[in-house]
């Protein structure tokens, strides 16, 4: 296969140099359990394969977006006690730390706007761009595919949940169903609060993960399949396509990104 002329890892310094580069995109995944059934790496896998769709069809309308190589930790540390369970974890901090020195080095090649596009729950990545904003020379935005997409999931799942799920099996199934492993998932249930405020979504906290799942799942996979996988896929990249090539395009005024 020829190398993809928007995957920066792909490219050579002739590639790159050629290219008047508009904006670009940064995967956020991360490594850890998902119920007894799926790979670590599938917050990676979706969130890659999603980027790498829109930016695809983004460069097919003409917008110049460089996809840039995912990082693959995220902020896990409710992961910690799980019994038998390793989670690779970043602190919010690094993950500021890791966002602002990328800034800075797409700010000194002159490419002025980057979407974060986040594939974990774990990473609340827009509080760290009010950091960013008062200094930082790169227009910066994120997007969490998953609520970008809610509406989708709730259109072509029949009981979606949150982690290791309906919606998350249904993508492993169409990106990588050599490593799903369905005759070993659990209905992924959820404990309930003894806080009733925290059970109403009033009291939002940080969950430790071994109390309030039993296999790290939450949410049932099993009415999960490929060809649901393959649709949300290709709906969440038509969708995030045109978002890319609507921020890429925008005149870069002294309003930007208001008229």
């Amino acid at each position: 296969m020829p190398p993809k002329p928007f995957v920066l890892s792909q490219l050579t310094l002739s590639d790159v140099r050629a290219t008047r580069w508009q904006m670009a995109v940064l995967p956020f995944g991360a490594t850890e359990p998902h119920n007894l059934h799926l790979p670590y790496g599938i917050d990676c896998y979706q969130v890659e394969a999603i980027a790498e769709g829109a930016c695809s069809k983004a460069w097919e309308l003409g917008a110049k977006v460089l996809l840039l190589p995912g990082i693959p930790v995220g902020v896990n540390t409710n992961y910690f006690k799980v019994p038998g369970a390793l989670a690779l974890s970043f602190n919010p901090t690094t993950l500021m730390s890791i966002i602002r020195d990328i800034t800075d080095s797409l700010a000194r090649q002159g490419i002025d706007r980057l979407l974060l596009l986040n594939g974990h729950g774990g990473n609340e990545l827009k509080p760290l761009l009010r950091e960013l904003h008062a200094d930082s020379k790169v227009f910066t935005a994120v997007c969490d595919w998953f609520k970008m997409g809610a509406d989708l999931v709730h259109e072509i799942m029949e009981s979606p949940g949150e982690h290791a799920d309906e919606t998350e099996t249904s993508l492993a199934l169409a990106l990588v169903p050599e490593m799903v492993q369905m005759a070993k998932a659990d209905e992924g249930a959820l404990s309930i609060s003894t806080v009733e405020a925290i059970n109403k979504g009033w009291f939002s906290i940080t969950r430790p993960w071994h109390l309030a799942t039993t296999n790290t799942g939450a949410g049932n996979p099993s009415r999960a399949s490929a060809h649901k996988g393959k649709e949300l896929l290709a709906k969440l990249t038509a969708r995030l396509a045109m978002a890319i090539h609507g921020l890429a395009m925008a005149p870069r005024t002294e309003r930007f990104p208001y008229a």
